[in-house]
């Protein structure tokens, strides 16, 4: 009686093993998807480097997109708005290229002062930054 039971015991634990995995697979696979869409960006030194052309208007009623610069990469959102430059081009998601008119842009953005500001004002430009 007592060996049913302890086998039983072990089939359980087993069993549970294996779902947690299970859980523990899944949870790694959508971290994964939410850090590939996570706003780190490299600004480029030539248009021709770049994933999206960007003019930073004066004014947020212009914008596009309300930008608001984080200090960390782990703070940086998921097309949000909150944007972590990064140090080298191979560690962002876009390169961008900061443009000089307002014409030559695919995106206007306005850079925010506070982190509650960031966000999208235009949602058909939101395909840009994915």
């Amino acid at each position: 009686m007592y060996g049913g039971l302890i086998f039983f015991s072990i089939f359980r634990l087993e069993s549970f093993k294996k779902q947690m995995k299970h859980v523990l697979l899944l949870l790694i696979a959508f971290g994964g998807v939410a850090f590939a869409n996570s706003q780190k960006v490299f600004s480029v030194a030539y248009e021709s480097q770049s994933d999206v052309k960007v003019f930073v208007v004066d004014y947020e009623s212009q914008a596009d997109l309300n930008v608001y610069k984080v200090s960390y990469e782990s703070q940086a959102g998921q097309n949000d708005g909150k944007w972590f430059f990064t140090e080298y081009e191979s560690q962002a998601k876009k390169k961008v290229y900061f443009v000089n008119y307002e014409s030559q842009a695919d995106l206007k953005i306005y850079f925010a002062e506070y982190e509650s500001q960031a966000g999208w004002k235009n949602t058909n430009r939101k395909h840009l930054m994915y």
